[in-house]
């Protein structure tokens, strides 16, 4: 996965990209391909009938999968979907639904909240931060259906085997407690960076960057995102900026810190309907709402090892979750 892919500003490359999604010219991402299903939990709703749906989401594996799990419920509620997953940004994948020209899209709520509504600060409770973006994006014409307990946020993370020789540690307040020589982190250039990154996460726990008795400048290597996993689990450090939902954790056996002083924004997914949409098909929320609770952390670590590790297809991982879930079924 890509550095913090969720939260970043675009370039104009990608504007550009995205113009030819939006231009109306029917264009159609290569990953559009879902196979066929028949119906399970999810059956055809009423009065739809092959109504047209359109589907987005941004480039990278979780939204990928994501992506393929909407359209397949979709099209199992009997919708006619158009696939336009694989939007190369966030600001393009949010501006298709926001003109109409998509219906639905997972979103996260922390990169809504910071990104796209411009606040400065997150709100760390997921509940209450689910809520003020509803609330701000029922403004924007869009509606935010039920958030899923997986939450996308920063961590940090040690390798499993290395637990014992610190201590035991298994919360981010034990990193006071280390020896400063153990206080060593691999993180990337961005989040050493960024006024809610390394440094504030440092103080936040009692610990001050630079300082003989905290953390040495010289305890903190900085690598690329990618690098950051197998650079943990190698040893080059004991604590590296991981994201919580990445299927390289499960695959290296790194074991994340749980953030107990809560500073780590809240990223909860959670699917946002183009409220017109909504209004002429109301079933679409509950649908959804039968979804959501299921996509936990550890599921959607599992299905982006899939893709990320074995090499699996993003429609193919989307459709044996949902099958082995019983929202849809093969096709008679």
């Amino acid at each position: 996965m890509s550095s913090k892919y969720h939260r970043f500003s675009l370039v104009a490359g990608v504007l550009t990209v995205a113009g030819l999604a939006l231009s109306g010219c029917g264009l159609q991402p290569a990953t559009a391909f879902v196979p066929e299903l028949g119906p399970g939990s999810i059956t055809p709703v009423s009065g739809v009938d092959g109504a047209e749906l359109t589907v987005t989401s941004k480039n990278y594996t979780e939204q990928l999968i994501l992506g393929k799990i909407a359209v397949l419920a979709a099209s199992a509620a009997g919708f006619t979907v158009t696939d336009l997953s694989n939007v190369p940004g966030s600001q393009p994948a949010r501006e298709l639904i926001l003109s109409g020209q998509a219906d639905l899209l997972w979103e996260y709520t922390g990169t809504a909240w910071l990104t796209y509504m411009g606040q400065t600060t997150a709100i760390p409770d997921q509940q209450e931060q689910w809520q003020a973006v509803h609330d701000l994006d029922i403004n924007n014409g869009l509606t935010w259906g039920a958030p899923a307990p997986m939450n996308n946020t920063y961590a940090l993370a040690v390798r499993s085997e290395a637990v014992a020789d610190l201590g035991g540690i298994t919360t981010m307040s034990e990193l006071a407690a280390l020896p400063v020589e153990d206080r060593t982190f691999c993180v990337e250039a961005e989040f050493n960076s960024r006024p809610d990154g390394l440094n504030p996460m440092l103080e936040h726990y009692g610990l001050t960057r630079g300082a003989a008795d905290g953390v040495p400048d010289d305890n903190v290597g900085i690598y690329d995102t990618g690098a950051i996993y197998s650079a943990t689990d190698s040893g080059a450090c004991n604590f590296g900026e991981v994201f919580t939902t990445d299927g390289r954790l499960e695959a290296l056996d790194l074991t994340v810190l749980e953030d107990d002083l809560s500073f780590f924004p809240a990223y909860n997914v959670a699917p946002i309907f183009f409220t017109k949409t909504l209004k002429k098909y109301p079933e679409l929320e509950g649908i959804f709402a039968q979804i959501s609770p299921s996509l936990t952390n550890d599921v959607l670590r599992g299905l982006n090892r899939k893709v990320d590790v074995d090499g699996d297809e993003p429609a193919y991982v989307a459709f044996e979750w949902m099958k082995s879930e019983g929202f849809i079924t093969d096709p008679a």
